[in-house]
């Protein structure tokens, strides 16, 4: 039996609040109750409980400390949180201090408290199995054939959120960064979706897994972590909250392998070539669609699409506000909108220096040649050679396209490369240097200090310019 408590400073709530529910129908034992926070602290510690039902707004102790003063003094012991606030700042903090879940006490009826309870226990009854290992158990099948599964996003997704939703039950199995629960009897998937929209924002992806019944719940948990992102960018409404996806299409959503390369049509990409004609475009987002390269390696190139070709695309505040809508591509449906709005931007610049496609087209080229044999040895000529024009001519726009000559470019660019592997390995100094094609350690160093304030030993050992 669970042992429980109710705090609150009205009698006739308490009094009430224990008469309305047939406990021991729940497997719970009613063993007091106390009118404010210190009251509950004595009664903690002369009875053996397992469970509070706290009021948020009493005198002498808030709901709020006593909370905290449990988690610190009785990390065992369960809240439950009783309150006439519906307002989600209030739910939201009392779930942050380590509430299991909130009852509001103007809502709660007699044809709503079965369900209201039934809900809190199961949820005990999860936080207890996770809590001693998460040992499965025959019940670990799904019981009905469809299940809402949210997983979150890197450090955004605030789990405490799942807890207030209004449409989901509380989670039948939670894994890691994946939660997996049902709707609630009664919730349309409208209405899910909305809720999804207005109150989880970007820290999770939702869907709705159809054909689970009978499919191991932490089989399914695991599947999701791994698959979920890469179904959900391909699938054509992936780009709303709570697809409809059938569990058979997960699984034979990509896996990320370790060391995974860029699929040939990124690497085709990187030259452009698709920015200055609807027709290439079209044919590489087609590609994209085809193809199917993992969602997190598309992310990854858009990502390098800021970084390399910012400095020549100069429009800071488009840059700034790709930078911030890519966030927001999680489906290829809206990442097909922002790479429209690159393709604009890349376009937008032909126009401005007054090129043709052609000569757009070797300047993008010429820098992805440069990057790519950073190391070797390189020069005006070669490159100009290279992508088919003649050394005065690519000199003069080369210059305009970048803004600075083409040595200087070349040699920004080196700096930058030996900064990154300075950051990101631990090959000696010398290295470096002849990995950016410097031929010269100490000429190396003599440029590094200029163009950053530091020694290339002391840039690492600060861990970058300040």
């Amino acid at each position: 039996m669970i042992r429980a408590a109710v705090v609150d400073d009205e009698r006739l709530v308490r009094k009430g609040f224990m008469s309305l529910i047939d406990w021991a129908a729940f497997g719970v034992e009613m063993v007091g109750e106390a009118g404010d926070g210190r009251e509950a602290l004595r009664l903690v510690e002369s009875e053996e409980i397992d469970l509070l039902f706290v009021d948020i707004s009493m005198p002498v102790m808030s709901g709020f400390e006593l909370i905290r003063r449990l988690r610190e003094l009785h990390p065992h012991i369960h809240s439950v949180v009783l309150t006439c606030h519906h307002e989600f700042e209030y739910v939201q903090e009392a779930l942050r201090l380590g509430a299991v879940d909130y009852i509001v006490k103007t809502l709660l009826d007699l044809e709503k408290a079965d369900e209201t309870i039934g809900r809190i226990m199961a949820r005990l009854k999860w936080e207890e199995r996770f809590r001693s290992g998460g040992q499965r158990e025959e019940g670990d099948l799904f019981p009905t054939d469809q299940a809402v599964v949210y997983v979150a996003v890197g450090t955004d997704g605030d789990r405490e959120l799942l807890y207030s939703l209004r449409t989901a039950a509380r989670p039948l199995a939670e894994r890691g960064n994946v939660w997996i629960a049902a709707l609630r009897q009664g919730s349309g998937l409208e209405d899910a979706r909305q809720e999804v929209r207005e109150r989880l924002g970007t820290g999770w992806m939702t869907a709705v897994l159809t054909g689970v019944q009978g499919v191991a719940m932490a089989e399914a948990a695991g599947e999701c972590s791994a698959r979920l992102g890469q179904a959900l960018f391909y699938h054509p409404e992936g780009h709303m909250p709570l697809v409809m996806l059938p569990y058979r299409e997960l699984l034979a959503a990509a896996v990320l392998r370790d060391r995974e390369e860029a699929d040939e049509v990124l690497e085709q990409g990187a030259e452009l070539a698709w920015t200055l004609g609807s027709a290439e475009r079209v044919r590489f987002l087609e590609q994209l669609s085809r193809r199917k390269p993992h969602y997190s390696l598309v992310l990854a190139f858009c990502r390098r699409l800021l970084a390399d070709w910012g400095p020549f695309l100069p429009d800071p505040e488009e840059l700034a506000a790709l930078e911030r809508a890519l966030l927001d591509c999680r489906s290829l449906t809206v990442l097909k909108g922002w790479l429209r709005r690159f393709a604009d931007l890349a376009a937008g610049r032909m126009l401005e220096l007054g090129f043709t496609r052609e000569v757009m087209q070797c300047m993008f080229r010429a820098v992805c040649r440069m990057r790519a044999d950073l190391g070797r040895k390189l020069n005006q000529n070669g490159v100009a050679a290279s992508v088919g024009m003649s050394r005065s001519y690519f000199s003069q726009c080369y210059a305009r396209f970048a803004g600075i000559p083409f040595g200087e470019s070349l040699r920004g660019m080196r700096l930058d490369h030996a900064r990154f592997l300075l950051l990101h390995t631990e090959l000696p100094v010398w290295e470096i240097a002849g990995r950016s094609g410097f031929e010269d350690e100490r000429y190396f160093g003599r440029l590094f200090r200029e163009s950053t304030g530091f020694l290339p030993s002391e840039f690492r050992m600060k861990g970058g310019e300040k």
